[in-house]
C-alpha cells in the first residue's frame, strides 16, 4: 500500500484512477479480513483415497459407511468422548508397519520426521505412543505428502470413515492409508469461505467440517479415549498407544450421541469449543472434571494424545493423577478397566504452547 501512496505523489496527473484502484483494494482487503482465506483452496479426500504425494500405500484402513457424529462443525477438542470412532478389539492402522517403512526409507524419513520436529531417529518412539482410530466427522487438516525428495503441504477435509492416528492431545497425526503425517489448519483458512477441489461425497456439506483441536495441556495427555463402534451402537474405551488388544468392554454411548440438538445449525465455526463430557454412565455426573476454555497447540515434536478419559503424569496409570484413585472421565465403570493397557514412560516433550 506504500508503493501506490509513493506513485500517487510522483504521477499526480493520475491521481483519480489510481485512487480508485486503491479504495477497491482496500475495500477487498477489508472484505478477506472479516472472512478468512476465502482464497483458499481445500482438497476434499475420500475415504479410501491417498491423495496426492502419499509416502506409501496402505489397504483396509478405512471403512465406509461410518455413522457419523450427530455433532459435528466449529471446532472442538480432541478429548471430546465419541469424537473418534473404532471397532472394537481391532485397530485398522498399522504402527509397526509405518516404521519399517520410514526406515527402509531414509529420505522419506528425513522429511516425515521434519514435518512433525522430531529427529529421524525419534520416530519408532514417537509413533509407539500414538492411537489408531476412525474418524466420525469430516475433518479440516493440513496434509503433508512426498514429492521429489522434499515434503509437500496443503489444506485438506478427511472425510468421516478415514483411519488415522492422534497424539496425546487428541490431534490427529497421521493419515493411515498413505503414511502421510498431518497437522492442524492454518488459522486463517475457514472451511465457509474456502473452494474446494476433489471428488465429493453425499452428505458433505462446508458447515458441517470440523476442526480438531488438542486438549488443554493444563489436563495432562489423554489415557483413554472414548471410542463410538462404526455401527454407533455401543461406546468403549481404547487405552492411549494401544491398537485394540486392550480396549475396555462394551458400554453406553456418550450423550452426546442421543442429546436432542437445541439447533438445526451447527455452532459457527471458531466460535468456541465444545465442552468435553467427562461423566462415566451411571457412576458420575457428567461435567465432573471443569474444562477450561484454553486451546493450546502441541508444540513441535509433542507425540502425546489428548484423552477424552483419564489424566495422568505418567500416562498409563489409570488413576489420572487423582489421590483416590477415581476415574475422572471415559464410560467404564469401577472395576471394568480394560487388562492389559500399556505404561508409558513419561513424555519430555513440552507441554503445548498457545499459539
Amino acid at each position: 500500500m506504500t508503493e501506490i501512496h509513493s506513485i500517487i505523489a510522483r504521477r499526480r496527473g493520475t491521481a483519480g484512477p489510481l485512487a480508485g484502484s486503491v479504495a477497491a483494494l482496500a475495500l477487498a482487503a477489508a472484505t478477506l479480513s472479516g472472512c478468512g482465506d476465502a482464497g483458499a483452496t481445500i482438497t476434499r479426500l475420500t475415504v479410501g483415497t491417498p491423495g496426492p504425494d502419499p509416502y506409501t500405500l496402505a489397504s483396509g484402513t478405512d471403512k465406509t459407511d461410518v455413522k457419523e457424529r450427530p455433532r459435528a462443525g466449529g471446532t472442538t477438542t480432541g478429548d471430546s468422548p465419541g469424537l473418534y470412532g473404532g471397532t472394537r478389539r481391532e485397530a485398522t492402522c498399522d504402527p509397526q508397519k509405518l516404521v519399517a517403512f520410514l526406515q527402509a526409507n531414509p529420505e522419506k524419513a528425513k522429511a516425515w520426521a521434519g514435518v512433525l520436529g522430531i529427529p529421524v531417529s525419534d520416530i519408532p518412539r514417537y509413533v509407539s505412543r500414538l492411537t489408531p482410530v476412525l474418524l466420525r466427522t469430516d475433518t479440516l487438516v493440513t496434509n503433508h505428502g512426498y514429492r521429489d525428495g522434499r515434503a509437500t503441504s496443503g489444506p485438506a477435509v478427511l472425510q468421516a470413515g478415514m483411519g488415522v492416528m492422534v497424539n496425546g492431545y487428541g490431534v490427529p497425526t497421521v493419515k493411515c492409508n498413505c503414511g502421510n503425517p498431518l497437522t492442524q489448519p492454518e488459522k486463517k483458512i475457514s472451511p465457509d469461505d474456502a473452494s474446494y477441489t476433489g471428488r465429493s461425497w453425499p452428505g458433505f456439506e462446508e458447515r458441517n467440517v470440523t476442526e480438531i483441536r488438542p486438549r488443554e495441556s493444563r489436563k495432562g495427555t489423554i489415557v483413554t479415549f472414548v471410542l463410538v463402534d462404526p455401527e454407533g451402537t455401543m461406546g468403549f474405551e481404547r487405552p492411549r498407544a494401544t491398537e485394540g488388544e486392550a480396549d475396555g468392554p462394551p458400554t453406553e454411548l456418550p450423550p452426546t450421541e442421543t442429546e436432542v440438538p437445541t439447533s438445526d445449525s451447527p455452532s459457527p465455526y471458531d466460535s468456541g469449543l465444545e465442552s468435553p463430557w467427562t461423566g462415566s454412565p451411571g457412576t458420575e455426573t457428567p461435567g465432573t472434571d471443569p474444562t477450561g476454555t484454553g486451546t493450546p497447540s502441541p508444540g513441535a515434536g509433542d507425540d502425546s494424545p489428548a484423552s477424552p478419559g483419564l489424566t495422568s503424569n505418567d500416562p498409563g496409570t489409570g488413576n489420572g493423577g487423582d489421590p483416590s484413585g477415581e476415574r475422572t472421565g471415559g464410560t467404564g465403570r469401577p472395576g471394568d478397566e480394560p487388562v492389559g493397557a500399556v505404561s508409558l514412560p513419561p513424555s519430555e516433550e513440552p507441554a503445548p504452547s498457545i499459539s
